[in-house]
Formats: structure tokens, C-alpha cells, sequence
């Protein structure tokens, strides 16, 4: 799921101010032994350390107040959330990342609905992607572009891209009216190890994508992508999936995080065409094999 849809509730524009994000009560947990799965419970008492084994104070989540889901009707959605940015938190974003976090700004969420499970965080196993035929004429349609990996700073160049993507592509969305100081905090707030690739055509130094890219000790993060809605034969959408894959692979990690995967959500069945990959369940990261098809 998009990550700034995702923010700490509909405040995440105001993640800079004192202002509390829709937040109700919190909960003072403190996080011992290993990283937990959606099936285990935080321990509300005692003295512990972070998930790397470093000693600070208790790791503080927060619930959001419910609002209607985006992708299933019928739904209403809530999330767990942590600042990242509070001292020694963004040391055990990884360890969140793989207990289905995702970051938005300063802040990792996970789905906490009341009445349905549905999302579940998908990441693809990249030492054994299998290289359908699409793909490869996908990749080899894209040989002209070159990744360039920038500091998480935004850019007027960036931005005239990313809001004509969100008119052709999410006209009811959150970020469609998004401002640029709006795109500059989702770009710019990170409290861990975030680049922007851009993806450029190698003679023109034409922008034609982009993604929030969040660096994880066992590889990629997505967090969000958006390219030019003018190019429609080189199915940037997909080649942007492709080439961090690969970039994963040239870094020697196991996995790229694509988020959150709803099986009954259309605006998702993309996700599953990656694989082989994981989701991750009550009984912790399964593997999952869709056909990923021609």
C-alpha cells in the first residue's frame, strides 16, 4: 500500500508539529526477545532494550482512530504506529520491517483492524525470482534507462511528475492534492537510510520514474514509486519493481519489501506477478507462488 496513504492516521502532513496523529491511547510496550509476527504479544511491563539489544526507553506505539478503507469496501481500517524519529527507535526499524511495518515520514505502521486481516506485508525472495518472458521484454525495452540513486531531497523536476501520475492514476486519492512543501516532507522526513531512485533516460537525462527507496540490513524497501503516465509502452510500473529486484541482487541481500498485499483487492494483483515470494502470516513469513504467468 502507498506509503503516505499509510501515514498515522489523515495528520501526517503535520507530522513536524507537536500535534497528535489521530492518535487515542498509548501504549507503553516494551519489546523484548525476537522480532515479533502479527500472532505474538508486546510485553507491557519490565525493563528491556531495543530489538538490537541496545538499552533505551520502552518503545511507545500508538492506535489511529478507524476510517473507511480504500481498498475493500465495507472496511474500516486502524493501524499501529511508532515514531521513528524518538531516541533509539529508527535502530530497530528493521527488526519492524519484518514484523510487517512500513514507514511513512517518521512514523512505521502496521494494519490493526478490528474486523479483518486482510493485508499482508508481501516481499519478494530476489535470489529466485523467476524471469518470465514479459519481464525480460520489459528489461530489454528499458536498456536506454539508467538508476541513479540521490539523497532523500526533493525536487520541482520530481514533483510536476509525481502530481501528473496522481491525476492520471488516483484522482480520489489523498496525495492528489498533495503541495510540494506536502511531497517534500514525504520525501524528505526519514529518520533511517532512504534514497530516491530516479530512473533517466541515458542520453537525454529525461526523468521518466521514481521511487522512495528505504535500505534494510536484508535489502529493499518500496515505499513508494510514481513515473511518466506519457510512456505507456515501456510499463515503467513494472520495470521499476524489476530494476530494484535487481538491484537487491547486486547488493547480495535476499529481499525487496513491495508493502502490503490484498488477495481481494484488484488495485493489488500486481504485486503477486513477483515471485517466488513471501507474506507474512500468524505463523510468521510463508512462502507464496503465484503463476506469475507468460
Amino acid at each position: 500500500r502507498h506509503a503516505a496513504q499509510h501515514a498515522a492516521g489523515r495528520s501526517a502532513r503535520n507530522a513536524g508539529t507537536n500535534r497528535p496523529l489521530l492518535c487515542t491511547l498509548p501504549w507503553a510496550y516494551v519489546v523484548t526477545g525476537p522480532a515479533p509476527h502479527p500472532g505474538s504479544r508486546f510485553r507491557r511491563q519490565g525493563v528491556s532494550g531495543l530489538f538490537d539489544g541496545t538499552r533505551f526507553r520502552p518503545l511507545s506505539f500508538f492506535t489511529t482512530e478507524l476510517m473507511p478503507c480504500s481498498y475493500l469496501p465495507d472496511q474500516s481500517e486502524q493501524r499501529v504506529v511508532i515514531d521513528l524519529s524518538k531516541t533509539g527507535a529508527a535502530a530497530s526499524h528493521d527488526e519492524l520491517a519484518r514484523a510487517g511495518f512500513r514507514r511513512s515520514h517518521r512514523w512505521a505502521y502496521r494494519p490493526a483492524c478490528p474486523r479483518c486481516s486482510a493485508c499482508r506485508s508481501i516481499r519478494v525472495r530476489v535470489d529466485e525470482f523467476v524471469w518470465t518472458r514479459s519481464f525480460r521484454r520489459i528489461r530489454n525495452r528499458n536498456r536506454d534507462l539508467i538508476t541513479h540513486w540521490r539523497k532523500p531531497v526533493a525536487t520541482f523536476e520530481q514533483y510536476r511528475m509525481f502530481t501528473a501520475y496522481q491525476a492520471a492514476r488516483h484522482t480520489n486519492g489523498e496525495m492528489q492534492d498533495f503541495s510540494y512543501a506536502d511531497y517534500a516532507a514525504m520525501i524528505c522526513m526519514t529518520p533511517i537510510e532512504t534514497r530516491v531512485a530516479e530512473f533517466r533516460h541515458a542520453e537525454t537525462d529525461e526523468l521518466v520514474g521514481a521511487g522512495l527507496i528505504d535500505f534494510q540490513d536484508d535489502g529493499l524497501s518500496a515505499a513508494y514509486s510514481f513515473f511518466a503516465e506519457t510512456r505507456p509502452d515501456r510499463s515503467l510500473g513494472t520495470y521499476i519493481i524489476l530494476a530494484l529486484i535487481e538491484s537487491v541482487q547486486s547488493f547480495g541481500l535476499p529481499y525487496l519489501y513491495l508493502g502490503y498485499w490484498i488477495a481481494d483487492s484488484p488495485k493489488m494483483h500486481y504485486k503477486a506477478r513477483f515471485g517466488p515470494a513471501e507474506v507474512l502470516t500468524p505463523a510468521g513469513w510463508q512462502r507464496f507462488s503465484p503463476d506469475p504467468g507468460p
